[in-house]
């Protein structure tokens, strides 16, 4: 049996299909599986995370399916792709919940504060954060491969992260603020957007996970 290529975490919440079906399309090649074996996590080249829901709920369905030290040893080891929670679970604590995260990263998790929620015209916005924004590149690297500086993406959440460490920030985001929306270290890269909802960037965007050599 060959060694599966891609395995898409199913921690069972999530838009975990959607994603699966997204990836298959731009590399109908490789062996991609929606799984929530660890030993299969642990065997994969490469593990997918894609989150939808409520931090809270997130760990705790990985503590209670076995599948925190798969996830874990899977940042540590091989090509990791977060998405949404994906991304806010690597971090020490989110205000969602007041719950600790998986402390992979230092930093927070916070809701988009309410005093700060208005645009340049004064106009109030809405908590959740959803619809098309565009992400500014903080710098060069394999992930945003063909997809140009400013490319939008969709986004849906309340929450953002606030990385201990600016040397994290892989791109950034304005709403109305500059927030980190992508981070990146050695193995790992995770976006807050939903590339699986983001038309052509998105696309390209795990294209290139799926070719990535970190």
């Amino acid at each position: 049996m060959n060694r599966l290529q891609v395995a898409v975490v199913d921690y069972g919440m999530g838009n975990l299909r959607s994603v699966a079906n997204a990836l298959k399309a731009v590399a109908p090649e490789v062996s991609i599986e929606i799984t929530s074996d660890p030993e299969l996590i642990a065997a994969a080249e490469r593990v997918v995370f894609p989150g939808q829901g409520a931090m809270p709920d997130c760990i705790r369905e990985l503590d209670m399916r076995g599948l925190r030290q798969a996830v874990v040893e899977a940042t540590r080891e091989k090509p990791f792709f977060g998405i949404c929670i994906g991304l806010q679970m690597l971090f020490e604590h989110s205000e969602e919940g007041d719950v600790p995260g998986l402390g992979i990263y230092p930093g927070e998790v916070k809701r988009f504060p309410a005093d700060k929620m208005v645009d340049i015209q004064g106009a109030k916005l809405k908590v959740p954060h959803m619809g098309w924004s565009q992400v500014h590149q903080a710098d060069e690297h394999a992930m945003w491969q063909d997809i140009p500086d400013q490319a939008r993406f969709y986004y849906v959440h309340s929450y953002y992260v606030d990385p201990a460490e600016a040397a994290l920030t892989a791109a950034t985001t304005a709403y109305p603020f500059d927030y980190t929306c992508a981070i990146a270290r050695d193995n790992v890269f995770a976006v807050q957007f939903h590339p699986e909802k983001s038309a052509e960037s998105g696309l390209q965007l795990l294209r290139n996970f799926v070719n990535w050599k970190p």
